[in-house]
């Protein structure tokens, strides 16, 4: 049974590093403090599960030394039970025994560039709109779609998330806006200007031509100021940053020990330091985007604009990659948002999308007001030859980069989450299925797979992994690739591999996932000054991290599709959103690597899931 995290115990805060993340008393506080704390799972469990996830991946005699590993270090009295009863003594004492080891581990630890790497990129269904002047009437509806959900931010009337009966942990939601990552030479962090905050404040970030504008969007008495007026106002931006400037912003595309060194140069300058100071605390950033062209697949052409900017000769010095909430939109109706993930995962990120494009295609009326809004402040950045000399090598970096990714959307015709509800499957576990069979199709192995699980149940929950890669998959795959075995004998084990998946599933979303429980033994040990414990050592665990897929589920209800970068050099990015009656997913790999390959992955998978298709359809009809 986990215990209620309740009003007795010590009040709810931000966990340490979210840097000004205060959540004011009111109904969300209410919600938050009611929510169960995330739970240790128990030791045998997580270990046994753990063999059979390793299963697949590993030789006979692979598996036959990791079982020797597992079972020494879960034997009674010995290291793991030790880590285990400090770990629920950790447990104890916090408000999340993970979540501050996650947000290190997992971002603000992490040196590699958060482009590509660490922050996706979500494509909204393009508008109707083309041209510059179109580019900015859009734009101040945007604005205005974003203020209109940031009100309910603000007021706490944003609707609790739930998983069935569940309701669920809302704290992401209140680091959205104003919040920004802040690079260090070691370790990054993030600061937050929420609800709670002493400091609200009243501008968005607008950047046109790599310059930087902050523009307030409230008047004296905290009105949101009107579509018109915002518009006048970016007509004013545009036209104060007729001619391009050195593309700062390129600089946050770096390494993260690198730009935590230019940073610091930069604020030894005062104006630079004041220029810093306003990027971080505004609301959100806005890029108005230079005329991109498309060539032939303009879905793909989009994925690129909104996870890079295209690089450094088109619109990447037009960003701040550190930024929390980055909008763009582009003068042929591409619109989108880069986001930097160490504050949310993206339910919330789409929450607030959906909530803009339903804004956006409404229409509102324009309503004219007699406000005289202040004017758009410029914001300088002084550069010397160091700096300069940084921008040119995180130019050089970045188009290295963005050479080397390959992004393919696709859109599935064929049929949607529809068909494999009509046969009473779950829609995630029968895409995570074709998927492990897509992958089998190419390579005939399989390989560990990553599914983001919410954890959000618990408070201050962030995700989970679901291993998707089984021994049921396996089988499943093998026989499917297999004539000698009959069609009744491939849907048995179809459905033996889905619900396999839909279990493990359930049992993360419910904190009983074994991914962070293992990283919490080993950080518990780290912590104690022991050694790293044998089992992390082995090459198993470090196969069993290595996800050559990489896959999330977002779904929205829009037309919208989520895209990222693989997470090893030799593996696949695969995010997708299922609709009721089509399928859209997004899949990455890196040109460098000879053994990956998007567009025969997607291939292999529209192939998996009409074989499936017509596996269930034949056998429905016997």
């Amino acid at each position: 049974m986990v215990k209620s995290f309740g009003a007795k115990q010590q009040p709810w805060k931000a966990p340490e590093l979210f840097r000004g993340a205060v959540l004011p008393a009111g109904r969300m506080l209410a919600h938050q403090a009611n929510l169960p704390r995330l739970p240790v799972p128990a030791l045998s469990q997580t270990l046994d599960k753990y063999l059979r996830a390793v299963r697949p991946l590993l030789e006979e005699d692979e598996f036959q030394h990791t079982t020797k590993l597992v079972e020494e270090f879960g034997k009674p009295g010995g290291l793991g039970e030790s880590l285990q009863a400090k770990l629920q003594m950790r447990a104890l004492e916090r408000q999340s025994w993970l979540a501050d080891w996650w947000l290190h581990t997992a971002y603000l630890d992490f040196r590699m560039p958060v482009v590509m790497h660490v922050s996706p990129g979500i494509v909204c269904p393009p508008q109707e709109f083309n041209g510059q002047e179109a580019q900015l009437k859009f734009a101040a509806k945007m604005v205005a779609g974003l203020l209109d959900y940031k009100v309910q931010i603000d007021n706490q009337s944003v609707p609790i998330d739930k998983l069935g009966k569940n309701f669920l942990c809302m704290d992401q939601y209140y680091k959205l806006f104003s919040a920004c990552r802040i690079p260090g030479e070691r370790r990054d962090q993030v600061v937050v200007y929420g609800p709670g905050s002493n400091i609200r404040p009243r501008h968005i970030v607008v950047v046109h031509n790599n310059k930087f504008f902050a523009l307030d969007v409230y008047d004296e008495n905290w009105k949101p100021l009107s579509q018109d007026l915002i518009h006048a106002q970016l007509q004013k931006v545009v036209y104060y940053s007729r001619y391009p400037s050195e593309p700062v912003g390129i600089l946050t595309t770096e390494n993260r020990n690198t730009w935590g060194k230019v940073y610091k140069l930069l604020k030894k300058d005062k104006a630079n330091k004041a220029t810093l100071d306003a990027i971080n605390k505004g609301i959100f950033m806005l890029c108005l985007d230079q005329e991109v062209s498309r060539g032939e697949d303009r879905k793909a052409s989009m994925a690129h604009q909104l996870m890079h900017g295209g690089g450094s000769k088109l619109n990447s010095g037009n960003r701040w990659f550190d930024k929390t909430l980055q909008f763009t939109v582009g003068t042929d109706g591409a619109i989108g948002l880069t986001y930097e993930h160490s504050p949310a995962e993206g339910p919330p990120i789409i929450s607030l999308l959906d909530h803009m494009v339903d804004y956006c295609s409404q229409a509102p009326e324009i309503k004219e007001t007699t406000v005289e809004p202040k004017e758009p402040e410029r914001l300088p950045f002084t550069t010397n030859e160091n700096i300069l000399e940084a921008i040119d090598n995180a130019k050089r970096n970045l188009d290295v980069q963005v050479k080397d990714l390959d992004m393919k959307p696709v859109t599935f015709f064929e049929y949607g989450k529809g068909f494999p509800k009509s046969q009473k499957m779950s829609p995630d576990s029968y895409i995570q299925i074709a998927l492990q069979l897509a992958y089998f199709k190419l390579y005939k192995v399989p390989c560990a797979t990553y599914e983001s699980g919410s954890t959000r149940m618990f408070h201050l929950g962030r995700t989970d992994t679901i291993r998707s890669a089984s021994v049921e998959s396996l089988e499943f795959c093998k026989a499917m690739e297999d004539s000698r075995v009959p069609p009744g004998e491939k849907v048995a084990l179809l459905k033996k591999a889905i619900d396999g998946h839909k279990k493990y599933a359930q049992e993360t979303v419910s904190g009983q996932g074994i991914d962070r429980h293992l990283l919490g033994l080993k950080l518990t040990a780290i912590e104690a000054g022991l050694n790293v414990p044998d089992l992390f050592m082995d090459s198993a665990y470090e196969q069993a991290l290595h996800f050559k897929l990489s896959t999330s589920q977002v779904p929205s209800k829009h037309d919208s599709f989520l895209c990222f970068g693989p997470v090893v050099p030799d593996g696949y990015g695969f995010c997708y959103n299922p609709r009721e009656d089509h399928l859209n997913f997004c899949i990455s790999a890196f040109y460098s690597s000879p053994e990956t390959d998007a567009n025969k992955l997607a291939d292999s998978l529209h192939q998996s899931l009409l074989d499936m298709r017509e596996l269930l359809s034949t056998q429905a009809k016997l």
